[in-house]
């Protein structure tokens, strides 16, 4: 890497930081008014914390998934008085922002999209030795999927546009559907389909029977939206059992094989559909020239 490249990622990496911050301090203060504004960042020395707040710090990044994108884990630090409640108001804020921010889809001002992962406490409650306030740090991974050109392009894969297809017709146009990664700024309503594995079997001596595996993630503003979307989506794919896809130029089919879903399963990392599809090729010919007979002799002189 070049130094210029370098310092270009670097910047993209502050300004990408910057406005997740940003976005996130008004995520919290609208999530608990109680602290009147009061999300800050981690105290300069000596610097003591008055009062019931939140303080937020970026922590260690961890590589980037080539579908999901950029991750950088982030703790979140609600403080109270002791004779606020302590440890139990503590506890009814960490509830709040679990809820809150918990496989919640956040924009910021420039219409950037990133999902917030809760991945738990990362320490016991404890008392700030500065302040006297009692506090718990709760870890979240901040997703942020990159904008590149292959994640809005059209997929050269026939079998995954029919799916794209498909899936657009039963569900109409209010949803995205994507392919692949997810794509910088993807929407609040939107699927994603992704393959995950491929397997070729001979079927008789003439044909080909091909299997490809594919996980589907439904994400949506409410809970309520994603089970319904997944349900219905699955019911279909189990009723139907054919997608029609367009091979040169004749239409030709893959079956639906096995379908499932998922409906505790993480929508933006893991995906709540399994769906397998096939299809029954001819098996292509090959320029050997083919035996006509067989002689067999018991002896060999």
């Amino acid at each position: 890497m070049s130094n210029r490249s370098g310092l270009n990622t670097l910047a993209h990496t502050d300004r990408l930081s910057s406005a997740i911050r940003q976005t996130l301090k008004m995520k919290l203060e609208a999530l608990v008014p109680a602290w009147n504004g009061r999300v800050q960042d981690i105290s300069a020395p000596g610097e003591v914390l008055t009062g019931p707040c939140a303080v937020i710090a970026f922590a260690e990044e961890v590589p980037k998934s080539a579908w999901a994108g950029y991750r950088r884990v982030i703790k979140i630090s609600p403080y109270a008085r002791p004779e606020d409640g302590g440890a139990e108001q503590v506890e009814a804020w960490s509830a709040v922002l679990m809820e809150g921010l918990h496989q919640v889809r956040l924009e910021d001002e420039e219409g950037g999209a990133f999902t917030c992962i809760y991945l738990g406490s990362s320490d016991c409650d404890r008392v700030d030795a500065s302040s006297g306030l009692v506090t718990r740090s709760l870890r979240f991974g901040v997703y942020v999927p990159e904008t590149m050109e292959r994640a809005q392009a059209e997929t050269a894969d026939s079998w995954m546009a029919a799916l794209q297809s498909w899936t657009q017709a039963q569900l109409g146009q209010e949803w995205f559907v994507y392919g692949d990664v997810w794509p910088g700024g993807y929407r609040a309503q939107s699927i994603l389909w992704r393959l995950m594995g491929c397997n070729i079997t001979a079927a008789g001596t003439s044909a080909l029977e091909v299997r490809k595996q594919w996980i589907g993630h439904v994400v949506a503003a409410n809970v309520g939206d994603v089970r319904q979307t997944v349900t219905h989506l699955v019911e279909q794919l189990a009723v139907q059992t054919r997608i029609a896809l367009t091979d040169r130029d004749d239409t030709r089919y893959v079956t639906v094989d096995e379908v499932s879903a998922d409906l505790q399963a993480d929508a933006y990392l893991n995906g709540q559909i399994r769906l397998t599809l096939q299809q029954r090729n001819r098996r292509p010919s090959t320029d050997a020239p083919l035996i006509r007979e067989i002689h067999h002799s018991k002896g060999i002189e």
